[in-house]
């Protein structure tokens, strides 16, 4: 975990929300210069931190609205520090807790050099990555969809179906009528089957747009990540818009523990106290290391043989997660020495 430590004349720290904001600025000696409650509007916040211009740094939580501010810093030529929602303890945990205590702590913590920084993601990619983490929510949702037809299908003791329904043509030779008697049974089918196709539309223009978009933001990053057998566009734009820039993690270490593939082990005078927080990181890019590594093995004599050598003394689970590890690694130097993946160097090691 990182934590904000550099000096300023003043630190605000803002307790924030979709209509309102408390803001509470401290100076170097702690003196609470500014303690109030205003809109959550630009011109309001600059207003009412412009006596306090010079050597002024601002910090806020990580919540869903903290896009606008940070964007405002960036124009107005403020630094800003987003603090880390899942590490602020001293947040959560005080007795009493309101907007005002709150932005008073987020100030404390920020001129104490204690605040746990959260990645601020620069606009311009920034949008891109939202719409491609909607676009794995619309993949979820005609998941269930189809996941429902078969529940329904199974719910009547109906034969199975032949074949995969994730499939148009398939779905399209499905005989609902026949199959669902039931009037409202057979609608229930033809709903779910009408969204999935509605689905599959949208789901593949994005593609297409998401496509066309990342060989504009960085089109080097992305066919590097294309040359690692089993990364196909998805997993490749999901691994470009995720990592962002890798010079951002100093070690590899840090990148590791980032995408949740490292345990978060405790300790103390020598002995094993549990486990941390497993959900501090980035989960979209364990499901792609996940993902990926699947898709390596498949088809693969050098991964399979790697991966039957490891089973007997691991246990296949945690040679995946090893193997995961392992191409988290290969990925960090990759970007890092922006080189192509090479297949014969990774299955030596």
């Amino acid at each position: 975990m990182r934590f904000y430590n550099q000096p300023h004349q003043f630190y605000c720290g803002i307790d924030l929300h979709a209509r309102t904001l408390y803001l509470c600025v401290l100076d170097q000696a702690g003196t609470t210069r500014l303690h109030k409650e205003i809109p959550a509007e630009p011109a309001a916040l600059l207003e009412a931190l412009a006596p306090f211009r010079d050597g002024l740094v601002i910090a806020a939580e990580c919540m869903f609205a903290w896009y606008w501010l940070s964007d405002l810093c960036a124009d107005q030529g403020i630094p800003f520090v987003l603090g880390h929602a899942l590490a602020m303890k001293a947040i959560h945990g005080g007795k009493a807790k309101n907007d005002k205590i709150d932005a008073h702590k987020i100030a404390v913590l920020l001129r104490g050099g204690m605040l746990p920084q959260a990645y601020v993601y620069p606009k311009g990619m920034r949008e891109t990555r939202d719409l491609l983490r909607r676009r794995m929510f619309l993949v979820h949702k005609r998941a269930e969809a189809i996941t429902h037809v078969q529940n329904t299908n199974s719910q009547y003791n109906l034969p199975p179906f032949g074949k995969k329904l994730v499939y148009a043509a398939n779905r399209a030779e499905l005989a609902v009528a026949e199959r669902f008697t039931d009037p409202s049974v057979r609608r229930t089918v033809e709903v779910d089957l009408d969204l999935v196709d509605h689905l599959d539309e949208s789901i593949a223009e994005l593609e297409r747009y998401l496509t066309r978009t990342a060989k504009v933001d960085d089109v080097q990053t992305y066919e590097r990540l294309r040359t690692i057998r089993g990364v196909g566009p998805i997993l490749a734009l999901v691994l470009l818009y995720e990592i962002h820039d890798i010079r951002r993690f100093e070690t590899v270490g840090q990148f590791l523990s980032y995408a949740r593939l490292v345990r978060p082990d405790h300790e103390s005078a020598g002995k094993k106290k549990g486990f941390g927080n497993k959900k501090i990181g980035n989960a979209h890019l364990k499901w792609a290391f996940s993902e990926a590594v699947c898709l390596l093995l498949r088809g693969n004599p050098p991964a399979q043989r790697w991966q039957a050598r490891r089973d007997k003394k691991h246990g296949k689970g945690k040679t995946l997660a090893i193997l995961a590890a392992k191409l988290a690694r290969a990925v960090y130097h990759m970007l890092r020495r922006k080189e192509a993946f090479d297949a014969g160097k990774f299955w030596s090691n």
